[in-house]
């Protein structure tokens, strides 16, 4: 598997996680719980969307992407140092193994499976949006 789909199937999980995450925090809005666990519950689901952007940039540096259109998109201003920044990451993700690599598409089913239970009559009208990205490549 190429690593720009490997990174889009993690970004995936970690999209799902996150949704999880958000979910479980409305549940608890009435939760009588100390202003401290408040905070560091919003800021574990702030950690886990900025790794989420992280899984999405590296995916898209995988693919090919231009650094100044990263940059742009990430509303940052100095391509060079967002490059520096993911250049390991790219490069420990480019190097791994084929066999590494197809072992992470296990779960995948799993993902469909979670999208089509939590799809809204708003999101894409797909049913494996997940599966898919393996068959166009």
């Amino acid at each position: 598997m190429r690593p720009e789909i490997l990174a889009r199937i993690t970004a995936a999980r970690a999209a799902r996680d996150l949704s999880d995450l958000a979910r479980q925090a409305v549940g608890a809005t009435a939760e009588s719980i100390s202003p401290t666990e408040r905070i560091q519950r919003a800021r574990q689901l702030r950690q886990m969307a900025n790794e989420y952007v992280d899984r999405v940039v590296l995916g898209e540096a995988l693919a090919g992407a231009d650094w100044l259109e990263i940059s742009e998109a990430l509303n940052r201003r100095d391509s060079k140092t967002v490059e520096g920044e993911y250049a390991d990451a790219v490069a420990d993700w480019s190097a791994l193994p084929g066999d590494e690599a197809d072992a992470e598409d296990e779960g995948v089913a799993d993902l469909d499976d979670w999208y089509a239970r939590h799809r809204e009559d708003h999101d894409p009208d797909l049913e494996k949006p997940v599966a898919d990205l393996l068959n166009r490549h």
